[in-house]
């Protein structure tokens, strides 16, 4: 079982911003910027193009409206996407708020927020939902 199948079954705390029957997507904990989000499958499948199809495609769709809703709370030019899938051997794509495709470089330091920052990000984000 992976962190996160852990974190869908709820015996991992995550800041969650919407889920379905097929997907869930809440807060990275080191996140980019603030209003990055995980988007993953709630099955476990470690590549994102293993998915069955029916899952790429609605994977995408549940995803908009949570990156316009981070294009909406956060200033940036627009809601990057991001699959690297190395860190965790469950399909995930990251939502990142970004200004420029360096904004994307995951070698760079990731952000270190208090729980009422996370709270306020996941509560901004969910109002403009």
């Amino acid at each position: 079982m992976t962190i996160f199948s852990k974190i869908i079954a709820g015996e991992i705390p995550s800041y969650k911003i919407a889920e379905n029957e097929k997907f869930f997507a809440f807060l990275d904990i080191f996140p980019m910027a603030k209003g990055h989000v995980l988007v993953i499958p709630k099955i476990e499948v470690d590549k994102l193009f293993d998915l069955p199809a029916e899952y790429l495609a609605a994977m995408l769709l549940f995803a908009k409206p949570i990156a316009k809703a981070i294009e909406k709370v956060f200033p940036c030019d627009r809601c990057g996407i991001e699959v690297i899938g190395l860190e965790v051997p469950h399909a995930h794509m990251h939502l990142v708020p970004i200004k420029s495709a360096d904004d994307l470089n995951f070698t760079r330091l990731k952000l270190k927020l208090s729980t009422d920052e996370f709270k306020k990000i996941q509560q901004q984000i969910i109002d403009a939902l």
